[in-house]
């Protein structure tokens, strides 16, 4: 009989986001608190790993100590299909393994002149900020977007107030913005506004969304719906995600409106629709398809919805499955005429993730953009039909996700899921680890069957969405190279005397897709990590203060390498 393998150490996700509602669709913060670094997740494996060597002989990687590569007398990986690393080191240009990021990046030898951008105020107003802010959050309670509970937004709400608050500058009044709103589904608008340049340069502030997740008023100290002003604080549903990053970049094109600099760059924002759903054809994905936005390849893109005020090099993406374990149900004393679904569970879980980690392995890329670990499958949910202590279990599903490195493809990662399943149903579900003498995932000759009933256990691998989804949420990492991320690290660094740029294990939307499509993807946001999707969201007053001058140094620095 095969000798039962061990289990891979690894580390567990917990996530807890007070008040969030569906963390299947949580951006950025509520998806990686507690994650592990993968230095400690490596540390741990080499640990744990040595007794290992000991006991079967030979090095072997961490990625998976019980892998092909072992030098074990038996080991189950041996036997399956060739393993197949689709992506590659050199993939990424050469250095990409180990050029990483890096807190003193710099696009000008000097800091920024702030003349470049003649009288637009280095302070942000304070009073127009908070007014603009409270009027959005008296639209909160119709931005509110969950598809899945049925909440649907009314994004046109927040497009008014913001197009209320440009209308004095706007090239119908007279002034120099162009404002167009772009709304794709009735009732959920994309705004879009032009600051025109002398050149064909551009640099583009995207991302800042309208809709905001739902709230329920009596899990919180203040009333979501309403900005509440206290000790520097501004609370309320959106102040963090996203309506403050809102306010912020709306003040900033205002106080442009007003004082008319005159630069080289065209600026162009666009405000978003369907963010915090993942809709399709209602934000982003539809203002790129219908060509709203090709001008601004001409310049980095700064996706201003992430957090903590420092540059964001990387997301991961997300892929949530499910494995339903069919089995035979009967009496317990005979468990060598049963098929135990539960038992069934655990081991093909434990295949699939092997296979997983060998396939999907740590990549030098993942550290040296500072991501807490590499990818990673696990399962986070179990359920089994339900029945009397004394029968075997027939059916068991396991439910979870992966989280992918932006330096893995999501359709590689399907491709490669579904022929473990595959290969585990058609011939190596006999190579099982079995609990004991009785334990059989495939019934012996001389058991008599219903009609039926199963013979052989079964394992049925679905997806909790479609791959065009996963891809919305794939990962990300931003060009280090760009002139746009080097305009952000200096900035950051010129505000706040240190920059300290990060990646995240958590997934945003619709981000992967336009880097795809050409776009130069910068990350930033000035909110609270702590506080996305949260019971008493707030942003703080100091925090955009500072986050108004990244801004406008971000536009002098790139003014001052535009021709």
């Amino acid at each position: 009989r095969a000798r039962a393998f061990p289990a891979v150490s690894l580390s567990r996700e917990r996530a807890r986001v007070a008040g969030m509602v569906d963390i299947a669709l949580a951006a950025g913060a509520g998806c990686f608190a507690g994650a592990l670094s993968w230095k400690a997740v490596s540390a741990r494996q080499q640990k744990n790993g040595a007794k290992n060597v000991m006991q079967l002989g030979g090095p072997m990687p961490i990625a998976s100590p019980w892998g092909r590569h072992s030098k074990a007398a038996w080991s189950p990986l041996q036997f399956m299909s060739p393993m197949t690393h689709l992506r590659r080191a050199d993939d990424f240009g050469p250095g990409a393994a180990t050029k990483g990021v890096s807190s003193e990046a710099s696009l000008t030898p000097q800091p920024a002149d702030l003349s470049k951008i003649g009288t637009v105020p280095r302070d942000l107003d304070k009073a127009k900020y908070v007014g603009l802010l409270r009027r959005l959050l008296a639209q909160s309670k119709h931005l509110q977007n969950n598809p899945r509970l049925g909440v649907t937004p009314e994004e046109k709400r927040a497009a008014k107030v913001v197009m209320e608050e440009l209308a004095p500058f706007s090239k119908e009044k007279g002034g120099p913005l162009i404002i167009e709103e772009l709304e794709y589904t009735p009732g959920r608008s994309n705004l879009k506004v032009v600051y025109p340049g002398t050149g064909d340069k551009t640099v583009a502030f995207v991302g800042s969304h309208f809709d905001v997740v739902p709230a329920d008023p009596s899990a919180w100290d203040k009333d979501p719906f309403e900005l509440t002003e206290e000790d520097g604080k501004l609370y309320g549903r959106g102040t963090t995600d996203c309506l403050g990053h809102v306010a912020l970049v709306t003040r900033f094109l205002a106080e442009l409106g007003r004082t008319r600099p005159k630069l080289k760059r065209t600026i162009v924002v666009l405000f978003i629709a369907g963010e915090e759903g993942g809709e399709k054809g209602v934000g982003v994905d539809e203002v790129v398809r219908c060509g709203k936005l090709e001008e601004v390849k001409n310049g980095p893109v700064y996706w201003v919805d992430t957090a903590d005020s420092q540059p964001c090099c990387g997301s991961s993406g997300m892929m949530s499955w499910s494995l339903k374990c069919t089995g035979r149900l009967f009496h317990s004393g005979f468990p060598n005429k049963g098929i135990n679904s539960i038992e069934l569970a655990m081991e093909a879980c434990n295949y699939i993730q092997q296979r997983f980690y060998e396939d999907f392995a740590p990549l030098p890329q993942e550290e040296a953009y500072q991501f807490a670990t590499g990818s990673h499958m696990k399962p986070t949910q179990i359920e089994c039909a339900k029945g009397s202590l004394n029968q075997i279990c027939p059916e068991t599903t396991v439910s979870g996700d992966i989280r992918l490195s932006p330096f893995y493809e999501v359709e590689d990662v399907k491709d490669a899921m579904e022929r473990y399943v595959r290969e585990l149903n058609e011939s190596d579900i006999e190579m099982l680890p079995t609990k004991g003498k009785w334990s059989k995932y495939v019934l012996e000759d001389g058991i008599m069957t219903q009609p039926g009933e199963l013979r052989r256990g079964k394992v049925e691998l679905k997806w909790q969405g479609d791959v065009d989804s996963f891809k919305l949420y794939a990962g990300i990492a931003v060009s280090l190279e760009s002139d746009g991320h080097k305009a952000l690290v200096q900035a950051v660094r010129e505000t706040y005397s240190v920059a300290k740029p990060f990646s995240v294990n958590g997934s945003l939307p619709l981000v992967k897709m336009l880097q795809k499509s050409g776009f130069d993807i910068q990350m930033c946001g000035f909110g609270l990590m702590s506080v996305y999707h949260g019971v008493n969201e707030y942003c703080t007053i100091q925090d955009m203060k500072k986050a108004h001058e990244v801004l406008l140094r971000v536009v002098c620095l790139l003014e001052s390498v535009t021709d």
